[in-house]
């Protein structure tokens, strides 16, 4: 894993490359190199896995005239090297990168990019062609950032602050992402909080030759209609067959490493199924890491994951841990560059902090939920689309009762079953974002009245270009898109990249994921059953116990945070008169928020934790 960064531009400047990637080391700490053209620029931080000795940048073909700065890893590399072999190309190191830099002297950028199998950010420089290519994974996995000036110069970087590095990139808040951000948590892909840089789309690549920029489709998710579906014939056992062969093949594949490597594991079935598939695949016991807060309440996940480490004879590494939480929100902010939404960023952060003292490489659960129909939001999102129009006395007493009941009859899903009944008269995929959204719609109103709804315009957009598809398969395409996308793959690379640790997620797979997309969707969920096939494909590797888990989120209790460690500290930075987001949203609707909260009116902890990072953002574009 690497950070990459550069310049295609009429005057290059080696020293402002320099500089973008001296802000990446910590995602590549152990060497870095330029390959310069004629008319751009390459950098890349290096993080060492494969081919620790010789694989260094800058990395080229053996004429030297394609250069290529590249994060993440290729899976498929040994075969493509024997392939490149094979037609008369000479190789010169053992590393994944070198098979890209040869691929574009024999294919069309679209065509080379679906040759890779795995998670990847690259620029490519070609001189005989003059022009760059910025190339994406097919599920935006590892990020890439670009903004092109009105004379065609192109900056680009694995993270915004390298594209800001450049003295030509204007460093403007985008207004319209705070709309957006108070709706999803985020700002919604290709979009950022800065106007003028937007993302590499997943499944694209873009080339620039000149002033002439086109972004390319290569891939999308293969959903299917609901007459293909209904013809498949696949059943559970044969479909969870399938799954188990394809699972265990991108286990093994991600156990190519020349360093250390590991799993997290937190006891759940999508991690504790990826550990069982290593140790029955690794000649040598799996290390395993796991977290938990000496000030937990109910987020303490270490007894599943010691059952399961002993289950398969792993070296178990336990980490409590009572961090400085203040503190901690600068930093975290700081490796987003954006605000970001999702608290689990913060045991994310340390997790990885933790186990990067014992590996190199982790491998993740993560993607399992996302695949095959794991989270309760889609069960209930199928129950709206079956009932279709609901009655709205029926919807108002509904969610009247809801708001009655208390989290823990809730499971602690309260606040977002509360929001999902309020919108369920709007239909799908209104109801949907309610649910996932961290600020309530009403709180939404009264914090930006007559807001911008270009986020949820782009929400309604890919619901609507799924029409047609199987309803769980349009729910899943909708979630891939987004929380996928912007939410859990940002979350996790930002947050092990900050230590410079490489985590790979092998329910993630491009094959896993082209099966689960074939696979009919009453083997995925159907009812409250959710994950059908992925756990009838590990039923026996796993206890009951394990399979049978409740779905908790790797959460912190940040309600009880809010009114105890970090009160002084957020009441602060939201309700003095020193706050930066008062130029933004309503102060008053702010500090009736933290009232709520502060009372036990209201559980508004996500909204709280929203926009305490919008504030600390706020804050550091202010500096």
């Amino acid at each position: 894993m690497c950070g990459i960064a550069g310049v295609a531009a009429f005057e290059l400047n080696e020293a402002t490359v320099f500089e973008q990637v001296g802000l990446l080391r910590h995602r590549g700490p152990d060497s870095a190199g330029l390959h310069i053209g004629s008319g751009a620029i390459l950098g890349q931080s290096r993080l060492a896995i494969i081919d620790v000795l010789g694989g260094d940048p800058p990395i080229t073909d053996e004429s030297g005239a394609v250069g290529v700065a590249f994060n993440g890893e290729i899976y498929n590399f040994r075969a493509l090297q024997r392939e490149l072999r094979s037609r008369g190309h000479d190789l010169k190191t053992d590393c994944d990168t070198e098979v890209i830099a040869h691929l574009a002297e024999d294919h069309q950028p679209e065509d080379l990019c679906r040759r890779l199998d795995g998670m990847f950010a690259f620029a490519l420089w070609d001189e005989r062609e003059r022009r760059l290519l910025l190339g994406r994974d097919r599920l935006g996995k590892k990020p890439l950032y670009y903004w092109q000036a009105a004379n065609g110069d192109l900056v680009f970087g694995s993270e915004i602050k390298a594209v800001l590095a450049d003295p030509r990139v204007p460093r403007r808040v985008s207004t319209d992402a705070v709309d957006a951000y108070l709706a999803f948590g985020y700002a919604p892909s290709p979009h950022t909080f800065f106007e003028g840089i937007c993302s590499v789309p997943p499944g694209h690549v873009l080339v620039a030759r000149g002033t002439r920029v086109e972004v390319r489709e290569y891939w999308s998710p293969p959903v299917r209609t609901k007459a293909e579906v209904t013809a498949s014939p696949l059943d559970l056992t044969t479909g969870a067959a399938e799954v188990r062969r394809a699972l265990r093949a991108a286990v093994d594949k991600r156990l190519v490493a020349d360093v250390p490597l590991g799993a997290f594991l937190s006891g759940g079935v999508d991690s504790s199924a990826i550990v069982a598939l290593m140790a029955e695949l690794s000649p040598r016991p799996v290390k395993t890491f796991t977290i938990g807060f000496e000030d937990d309440r109910g987020f303490d996940e270490r007894p599943y994951a010691r059952q399961v480490s002993a289950l398969f004879g792993t070296e178990h590494v336990e980490f409590v841990v009572n961090p400085d939480k203040a503190e901690l929100v600068e930093r975290l902010v700081w490796h987003h560059d954006q605000p970001f939404g999702d608290s689990s960023a913060l045991p994310t952060y340390l997790l990885s902090e933790l186990a990067r003292r014992h590996v190199t490489v982790a491998l993740c659960g993560d993607g399992g939920d996302e695949v095959f129909g794991g989270y309760e939001r889609f069960s209930a999102a199928l129950a709206v689309n079956a009932l279709d129009r609901v009655p709205a006395s029926v919807l108002a007493a509904a969610a009247s009762a809801a708001g009655r009941l208390p989290d823990g009859i809730l499971r602690g899903r309260g606040p977002s079953l509360r929001r999902f009944l309020k919108r369920v008269d709007v239909g799908l995929p209104g109801a949907l974002l309610a649910w996932v959204g961290h600020v309530d719609p009403e709180w939404q109103e009264k914090l930006r009245p007559g807001r911008s709804r270009w986020g949820e315009r782009d929400y309604e957009r890919i619901w609507a270009e799924s029409a047609g598809a199987a309803p769980l398969d349009r729910v899943l395409l909708l979630n891939l898109r987004t929380y996928l996308l912007d939410d859990l793959l940002p979350k996790i690379d930002r947050m092990s990249m900050a230590h410079g640790l490489e985590v790979r997620s092998p329910l993630l797979d491009d094959a896993v994921v082209d099966l689960a997309f074939r696979l009919p969707p009453s083997l995925k969920l159907r009812g409250v059953a959710r994950k059908r096939v992925l756990k009838a494909a590990v039923r026996d590797l796993l206890p009951p116990e394990i399979l049978n888990r409740r779905k908790r989120g790797f959460g912190v209790p940040l309600d009880e945070w809010f009114r105890g460690d970090l009160r002084s500290y957020t009441e602060g930075m939201l309700t003095t008169s020193a706050t930066q987001v008062s130029q933004l949203v309503d102060p008053h609707a702010v500090r009736a928020l933290w009232r709520e909260h502060q009372a036990g009116a209201a559980d508004h902890r996500h909204a709280i934790w929203s926009l305490l990072t919008l504030e600390v953002f706020l804050r550091k574009e202010a500096a």
